[in-house]
């Protein structure tokens, strides 16, 4: 009897057991199938993207579906792992977020993308980087990605976004020679503006559709960097200095896309060539000879548009060479602003956190959200506001010089070299400082649209990071015009007044 009973036990753990795997791996596919997948994520586009994605439209006739790609195909316990932790965010999401108020978008962005697609499941699909027919291109990329991608921490879809999910808007490889997509339909300039007084005046450049609004900025004396009781300052932003900067004129806002790509449309090139052998002593003239911009890796204007909003991506380099192509088409002198300049009319006279009332703490937003940042919304394009992409100038009002986007929309870079002790170093009482004698890095400065509250400050100090923002562009040598890995970097132009109307 006893045998008797051993054996039915068994016998029916077996068959509860089975069952049990049977029912559990029921659950499985059916909980990773695109209509489990769809039934949480409402957003009303993913299905019809990625029905348009080379991941549905293929020559192969192949169908990749949303567990292939968003769960990794790595150990069993990586995989269970992963589906169960982002089932659990998914299901709250679903059941106590307002659907509405997702920034979807911001989704579609390679830094979320990050986060929930892996290269385990890109590999186990495409385990030959190197097939028959694969551009030079794509062979030097896969090379790069092959050799660094555990150094750098390179995935997929750095270059490949929109695999998955399709974007009308999204470019692989490079771009196309400039042209003037995007542009105004208007006649090109014939001449430079005449500058007779300091005052405010609107800059064109001739033979292109280029005008940029200067606002005469009267100099004065201020006290540069933030005190001791500033609450979220940075140790960099002190001692406290008293400067003294001369009269400029600076744009009222960051250089545009149409400003930029005036520029690159007269000067693309090869690009190799240094501009300090270009403008030696600043006195060339021969404007076809100039040598301006590679065309970039991709759209890089992100998708976002071009127009008036801020020209971004572009390094320190090509933000310099912009202002000597500038100076020799105007004959004017044009470069970026010195930190003092740039902290000087930022603060617009004021010398408080902002150049409009109110505490970073009290604009810093909470758990909750319950903080009051009305005030700090309407003049900055920051975290809190942006739906992750730059905004256009009219989003936020001007500061008391007349300035937009001053703080936030995207990080402004100056000619001073960055050093964390650079306060330390200059005297009290300085007049017109111009930085470090050498660095490694330059200052940004402004915060971007990623920023929060603390970023946005007038005094709040960042410097640029040209390795890790070159990081994943897998080209020999890397370019010396854009960025790949940075997308909140832009600038704005300082013009020296000329002596002639020197007050």
């Amino acid at each position: 009897m006893r045998n008797k009973k051993t054996v039915w036990f068994t016998l029916g753990g077996f068959v509860l057991g089975f069952a049990l795997m049977i029912f559990l791996n029921s659950f499985y596919v059916k909980s990773s199938s695109n209509e489990s997948c769809m039934s949480c994520h409402v957003h009303t586009q993913a299905d019809s993207l990625w029905t348009l994605s080379m991941h549905y439209r293929n020559q192969s006739g192949t169908v990749t579906d949303c567990a292939a790609c968003h769960l990794p195909a790595g150990t069993p316990s990586q995989h269970f792992m992963a589906k169960a932790r982002m089932g659990t965010k998914d299901l709250f999401s679903y059941i106590f977020k307002n659907k509405s108020k997702i920034n979807w978008e911001a989704k579609r962005e390679l830094d979320y993308a990050r986060k929930i697609v892996f290269n385990s499941s890109c590999e186990k699909c495409h385990a030959d980087l190197f097939p028959e027919g694969i551009t030079d291109d794509a062979l030097i990329s896969h090379i790069y990605y092959e050799d660094h991608k555990k150094d750098y921490d390179l995935q997929c879809i750095n270059c490949h976004l929109d695999a998955g999910h399709f974007n009308p808007n999204y470019q692989h490889g490079h771009s196309l020679a400039a042209n003037d997509e995007g542009m105004p339909d208007i006649e090109p300039y014939t001449e430079a503006a005449t500058v007779t007084a300091f005052e405010n005046f609107t800059e064109t450049v001739p033979g292109t559709v280029c005008a940029i609004n200067m606002i005469a900025i009267p100099g004065g004396t201020f006290e540069m960097g933030s005190p001791d009781k500033e609450p979220l300052r940075n140790a960099d932003e002190g001692p406290v200095r008293k400067v003294t900067v001369s009269d400029f004129f600076m744009a009222e806002v960051e250089v545009t896309w149409t400003q930029y790509w005036s520029f690159f449309m007269e000067t693309q090139s090869p690009g190799r060539t240094a501009p300090e052998k270009i403008y030696a002593n600043n006195t060339r003239t021969d404007i076809d000879a100039v040598s301006g911009p590679t065309p970039p890796y991709g759209a890089p204007d992100q998708g976002w548009g071009k127009g008036d909003r801020p020209a971004i991506t572009m390094t320190h380099y090509g933000a310099e060479v912009f202002c000597q192509w500038l100076s020799l088409k105007t004959g004017r002198k044009y470069r970026l602003p010195t930190e003092a300049e740039w902290e000087y009319a930022a603060r617009g006279g004021t010398s408080s956190p902002y150049y409009f009332e109110g505490s970073p703490k009290k604009f810093t937003d909470g758990f909750l959200r319950s903080a009051d940042t009305t005030v700090i919304a309407s003049n900055v394009i920051y975290a809190g506001n942006s739906r992750n992409r730059t905004a256009l100038p009219e989003s936020v009002k001007a500061n008391p010089f007349g300035l937009k986007n001053m703080l936030g929309n995207v990080l402004e870079y100056c000619s001073d070299w960055y050093a964390e002790d650079a306060y330390s170093q200059m005297a009290d009482g300085a007049i017109d400082p111009t930085g470090p004698a050498s660095g490694s890095e330059y200052v940004v400065r402004g915060g971007n649209y990623l920023s929060d509250a603390a970023g946005v400050r007038c005094a709040a100090r960042a410097h640029t990071q040209h390795d890790d923002w070159l990081r994943t562009d897998p080209q020999v040598p890397k370019s010396i015009w854009w960025y790949s890995d940075i997308k909140g970097i832009g600038f704005r132009v300082v013009c020296e007044v000329p002596e002639e109307i020197k007050q």
